[in-house]
């Protein structure tokens, strides 16, 4: 499968590394243009493509959005009907706090940068270290380290759920994009847990 990658820090680059790991070919793109990746590049080989912001746009139609929440509003506006953007920010300020958002959802940024997406909610609750470390695809899917996933659309979730799969994790449909981010965000009863699979579905099914 073709993915793109906007972002090469820590969550962006580790999951660059399992992308093309389990077959993937993977452009990336960072603020500081293809060359700043060249590293990253001869680390992984032929399957890596360090591209420009618009190059990763074009590239594939499953783009992982990994920059820091509050630099969304410097990107430029996107119009991408019918791609998958998969937003993987938290809400945190430089000094480590978070906005309070209210009754709103951090991932509504990402949907006025990127009209015509479907925007869903995922890898935003793992530590970037666990998420180097702790896939694995010898387990069980239920023994695996839940991966949680918000959105509203059911064949875009199953697709990131596959990818989630094939990189050593256990994916979990949160529901709807409003009401996943809710647990999945920083104050959510997801967030930052060291749970398997089958852990957090019951947490799920105990808060219904």
């Amino acid at each position: 499968m073709k993915i793109s990658i906007i972002g090469a820090g820590n969550i962006g680059g580790n999951l660059a590394r399992l992308l093309v790991k389990s077959g993937n070919d993977v452009a990336i793109a960072n603020s500081r243009g293809p060359a700043s990746l060249k590293n990253l590049a001869v680390e992984l080989g032929s399957k890596l493509h360090p591209v420009s912001l618009e190059e990763a746009i074009i590239y594939s139609d499953v783009i992982i959005l990994s920059i820091h929440w509050r630099s969304i509003d410097s990107l430029a506006t996107f119009n991408v009907p019918g791609k998958i953007i998969v937003d993987t920010t938290n809400p945190y300020k430089v000094d480590g706090t978070f906005y309070d958002l209210g009754s709103d959802i951090s991932s509504s940024k990402v949907i006025e940068h990127f009209p015509g997406a479907i925007v869903l909610k995922a890898f935003n609750t793992i530590w970037f270290k666990h998420l180097s470390e702790n896939g694995n695809t010898s387990l069980p899917i239920l023994e695996r380290r839940v991966i949680p996933i918000a959105g509203d659309d059911k064949k875009a979730k199953e697709k990131i759920s596959r990818i989630i799969e094939e990189i050593g994790f256990g994916p979990l449909d949160t529901g709807t994009l409003k009401e996943g981010s809710k647990l999945q965000g920083v104050q959510g009863i997801l967030y930052n847990r060291e749970l398997k699979l089958k852990e957090a579905v019951s947490i799920i099914k105990d808060l219904k």
